[in-house]
């Protein structure tokens, strides 16, 4: 399965095509579904162009994107959108529009976050950034509504890329840790590590969050010009 994720903390000032208002998520999932996307992570936007967790904006946008096409649609939930716990648990806890949240486990308030989504009925996508998020996860019961773990270490050297995630692999599959994985990177590991996921025969996620560029380094003209490039790789192995 490949998730395209459309927008992240992004603007048209990094790149014109970035999609920002509903209407543009809308239309761009559709052309990314039409190129094998079968799953959207999108971050609504306020009035103002700001990241925002409110959950009128948030429902607003998730069924704008739902009704342009057939598949699952989620959001984040990243600190850096609101920093306050109680504020971050109380927008959750009026959702009613995604299909699943992304949480960050290195994020404070990360496990309250994952009980209150399961409480509302929304499958959780668990960040794992870390050998020590992995580690977390297998030292403990496992948090409840667990649709999948994003293994995603962030701003990593592509270098290193491939036996972090390697490790963090071996750790899970050591704890018996059995929910479906989910790879990607950002910057310069995105298509190391998407090649990786194909490689493993898991999922993997694309889009203008984690890079503007096509394998061959040229600029992406659109989200759905990256997920052909990776429908590509996915489909080699």
């Amino acid at each position: 399965m490949i998730q395209a994720s459309l927008n992240g903390p992004f603007t048209k000032d990094d790149h014109s095509a970035v999609p920002v208002s509903p209407a543009e998520l809308a239309a761009d999932a559709r052309a990314c579904a039409a190129a094998g996307a079968r799953a959207f992570h999108v971050h609504p936007r306020a009035a103002s162009g700001v990241e925002t967790l409110a959950y009128g904006v948030v429902d607003d946008v998730v069924r704008a994107v739902k009704a342009s096409q057939p598949h699952p649609v989620g959001v984040g939930s990243g600190a850096w959108i609101e920093g306050d716990v109680a504020r971050r648990l109380e927008f959750a806890s009026q959702w009613t529009q995604p299909d699943f949240v992304s949480v960050n486990l290195a994020e404070e308030g990360a496990v309250p976050l994952i009980h209150r989504l399961a409480e509302r009925g929304i499958a959780v996508e668990a960040g794992v950034w870390t050998v020590a998020d992995a580690e977390f996860l297998v030292s403990g019961e496992l948090p409840p509504g667990l649709v999948r773990l994003l293994i995603e270490p962030v701003e990593l050297d592509v270098t290193l890329a491939v036996g972090i995630v390697a490790e963090i692999h071996r750790l899970l599959d050591r704890g018996g840790v059995e929910v479906p994985r989910l790879q990607h990177g950002d910057g310069e590991a995105t298509w190391v590590l998407l090649e990786d996921a194909a490689r493993r025969g898991i999922d993997t996620r694309i889009g203008f969050e984690d890079t503007f560029h096509l394998p061959d380094g040229s600029l992406a003209e659109s989200n759905a010009a990256l997920v052909r490039a990776a429908a590509e790789i996915m489909g080699d192995r």
